[in-house]
């Protein structure tokens, strides 16, 4: 491709606040923590930085509330070169804040308040219309409503532009909804609340993949394994893309940073399984820093990383 990819996200925008802890609080009871963090988040905020730090033009269709946190929101946006011409703010709603916590082995816990993502609406959709048309791929998650999500699906369908949805937070799924969808790619638990088979291993992914395909219009499944890297499915066969081995400081973001890089893996028109096994290194990476956007590479050091890794093997 001779021009940069062209990502638009459709999705969501928070303010992550992170506190490490050795262990959590029992009903009624106060405890001192480690260590406390404010980032910017959300998963689509979250998808469309590393799209952006891996390369890609990217464009930003979301809404945040009338507070503090908005405004600093789309900065953030502006500041990583993110076209915020379709991130507006909502009167009467907070923006979307996600109290996270983490555990001494980088395990996470996370709440999300959906605040004003709650507000983007199919009109929304309409209204970016030329810009999504001009994308090479469209990214969508859960934490807007379904119904932006569905019409989103629909959109990107009719106009044969490739479309990617991460269905976190994991949820039920209307399975006829998603016809025609190029890829779902959701975690382990994820999976699990889409096809109620549970993910405990790779032959375990493989079934669950299977299902998803099975009874959906879904063309491919990547279901993300974390530490054990990802299961590539189509109908005709799956793969297991093996993972990188990193020293994980903490896995918040882990799967957004697989999914942005993916989406610009792909639109640069390299391979299911190299874009794969990329978005895996990239995942990999992720986790070696704390917090969300902040951990993520931008493409030199990637590339370096990438280069280094194909040497070892």
């Amino acid at each position: 491709m001779s021009r940069s990819p062209r990502i638009a996200v459709v999705g969501s925008a928070n303010v992550d606040l992170t506190t490490f802890s050795d262990r959590f609080p029992r009903p009624g009871e106060t405890i001192f923590a480690q260590k406390f963090d404010l980032g910017f988040g959300g998963k689509g905020a979250n998808q469309a930085v590393a799209a952006r730090l891996c390369g890609a033009e990217v464009a930003m269709v979301a809404r945040v509330g009338a507070d503090l946190f908005g405004p600093a929101t789309i900065d953030n946006f502006k500041k990583l070169g993110i076209d915020t011409g379709h991130v507006k703010q909502v009167e009467g709603l907070s923006s979307g804040v996600a109290p996270i916590f983490v555990e001494p082995n980088g395990q996470n816990r996370i709440l999300v308040v959906k605040g004003a993502n709650d507000a983007l609406k199919p009109i929304d959709i309409d209204a970016a219309a030329e810009m999504l048309r001009a994308a090479d791929c469209i990214v969508l998650q859960f934490e807007i409503p379904l119904e932006t999500v569905y019409y989103a699906i629909s959109f990107a369908k009719k106009k044969g532009i490739r479309c990617i949805l991460n269905p976190a937070p994991g949820q039920t799924v209307e399975m006829s909804a998603l016809a025609g969808l190029d890829y779902l790619i959701p975690n382990e638990s994820e999976a699990e609340a889409i096809s109620g088979i549970a993910v405990r291993n790779l032959e375990d992914a493989k079934k669950c993949a299977e299902g998803i395909l099975a009874s959906s219009g879904v063309r491919r499944v990547i279901i993300t394994l974390g530490a054990n890297g990802s299961l590539l499915a189509s109908r005709e066969a799956s793969e297991h893309l093996s993972p990188f081995a990193v020293n994980t400081v903490d896995s918040t973001g882990a799967g957004d940073a697989f999914i942005g890089s993916f989406a610009v893996f792909l639109a640069e028109g390299m391979s299911e399984r190299e874009a794969g096994l990329r978005a895996n290194l990239y995942a990999g990476l992720s986790t070696t820093g704390i917090g969300t956007q902040k951990s993520f590479y931008d493409r030199v050091r990637f590339d370096a990383e990438w280069a280094g890794q194909r040497l070892k093997k």
